[in-house]
């Protein structure tokens, strides 16, 4: 038996401004995407490119946090939460790029990846408790949930809900 996918703690939330709450996981369920903040003077043609502005921009924390926000592996699991405060889990499906529309602009969410978003939304008593936990902590950073109970309980939800 093979070990499940690592979950990921994605409030999608930037760190720059005060979007409306539940913004940023909106805009990332109605796209497809996941995503972090860290606006860009230019788009960048490429991750090395972007990591190097971001750290000039707003220090080599987020930089580095960049480069990890693109190294997860795809398959990842990813749990946000909506402002009605429903949990929703989505899975990783392709490469970091940097998005810089209207929309994009709007809620601060520049660095993101394609996801594939379960419908069902999740209530306070149906996610794993290391995943509520994480999000009971705060914060507006990605962050893996290094919790073994917590992956597996994720893996058996996506299995249940997923389609097909």
């Amino acid at each position: 038996m093979t070990d499940p996918a690592p979950i990921y703690r994605a409030p999608m939330r930037a760190r720059d401004r005060d979007a409306p709450e539940g913004a940023g996981p909106a805009f990332g369920l109605a796209h497809g995407l996941v995503g972090t903040g860290d606006a860009l003077d230019d788009v960048p043609a490429a991750l090395d490119e972007a990591v190097a502005a971001a750290a000039d921009r707003h220090g080599e924390k987020a930089g580095r946090m960049l480069r990890r926000f693109a190294a997860v592996p795809e398959g990842a699991f990813v749990w946000t939460r909506q402002a009605d405060g429903a949990y929703r889990l989505g899975r990783l499906a392709g490469p970091w790029r940097y998005q810089d529309t209207a929309a994009a602009r709007d809620v601060g969410i520049h660095h993101v990846r394609p996801a594939d978003w379960l419908e069902h939304p999740f209530g306070e008593d149906e996610v794993p408790a290391g995943v509520a936990y994480t999000f009971g902590r705060g914060g507006r950073n990605l962050q893996r949930t290094h919790d073994a109970d917590a992956e597996r309980e994720t893996a058996a939800l996506w299995e249940r809900h997923a389609p097909g």
